[in-house]
């Protein structure tokens, strides 16, 4: 089988590269290397069953594939709203360019979209029925809309074409081959400690968030592709245990065992307050629920920081 990985060269898309080779599978990535890097790839050189292509998925792609997982896109708001436009086409052109291949050679298609299409939520821990609330012209619409769009089309082909499809809504998700500056709360706060630098914090520090950590994400979407073809989803996919952002900054002064001070600044626009999976779903058609502690994820997290650091 080979299987089709855009944004294959970013955090999650390494990861699962890795995961599908190890399954035995034949991998094909396609990156633009906009936000990724070549290095997170840079050990599957030379693997017979590996090939890295560089490629735009806002333009169409001719490969013959047996499966599609859609990875590509800034995901990060310092990257995804630094050329909001093409955030937007990553998403919306992205989607149809790979849903025209799976349709054309008959593919099973996985798309991975975000917890972020429900916005600021008005409904707290959010299940798969919720429609969210978002701003649709905000500095995050970008990436919310542009996501929110993309289920859409994936919807649309699936009832329209007959498309096989699955989606599969992430939250927040850590772990090695996060980028040092992708300005995400997680590695923000552990570069900042491991520098001794003061760890920003927004608002209050009460907002909340969950947290999963890569290798559990990495093998729930393997099982939900592999799943019945009947289980489109959406599904959620993270940790349903919240933690507050000073209770992160907090562990990872600990486990660091930084000398850094915490600095208050004022909420960005549209930050949600809240933000948790209901993952009942994935529970009953896939046997999934992450067991990896934050406090454990985040020691393999530091040490992988350390290392970019050169500690």
């Amino acid at each position: 089988m080979t299987i089709l990985v855009t944004g294959g060269a970013g955090f999650l898309g390494s990861h699962l590269c890795d995961r599908l080779l190890a399954d035995g599978r034949e991998v094909v990535s396609v990156d633009n290397y906009f936000t990724s890097s070549r290095r997170n790839l840079a050990h599957l050189v030379g693997n017979p069953r590996f090939e890295a292509i560089r490629h735009d998925i806002c333009f169409p792609l001719y490969v013959e594939v047996d499966r599609i997982y859609n990875l590509a896109c800034p995901a990060s708001p310092i990257h995804y709203q630094h050329d909001p436009v093409q955030t937007t086409k990553t998403s919306v052109h992205g989607a149809i360019n790979m849903l025209g291949l799976a349709k054309r050679v008959h593919a099973r298609i996985l798309q991975a979209s975000t917890s972020e299409v429900y916005g600021d939520p008005l409904i707290h821990p959010q299940h798969e029925s919720y429609w969210g609330h978002v701003n649709p012209i905000g500095l995050r619409a970008c990436y919310d809309e542009g996501k929110r769009c993309a289920e859409t089309l994936f919807f649309d082909y699936h009832r329209q074409h007959r498309i096989e499809i699955k989606v599969a809504r992430i939250f927040n998700t850590y772990g090695p081959r996060m980028q040092l500056n992708d300005g995400r709360v997680v590695s923000n706060f552990i570069v900042r400690a491991l520098k001794h630098e003061p760890l920003t914090i927004c608002g209050d520090g009460v907002q909340t968030r969950s947290f999963c950590y890569v290798d559990e994400l990495i093998g729930a979407l393997v099982a939900f592709m592999e799943s019945d073809a009947a289980l489109t989803g959406p599904l959620n996919f993270g940790s349903p245990v919240e933690s507050t952002m000073l209770e992160l900054a907090e562990l990872v002064l600990r486990l660091t065992g930084s000398r850094s001070e915490l600095v208050f600044v004022p909420l960005p626009e549209d930050d949600p307050t809240q933000r948790c999976p209901v993952i009942t779903l994935a529970q009953r058609h896939l046997g999934w629920s992450p067991e990896v502690t934050l406090e454990d994820g985040l020691k393999e997290t530091i040490a992988y920081f350390r290392r970019e650091l050169g500690q």
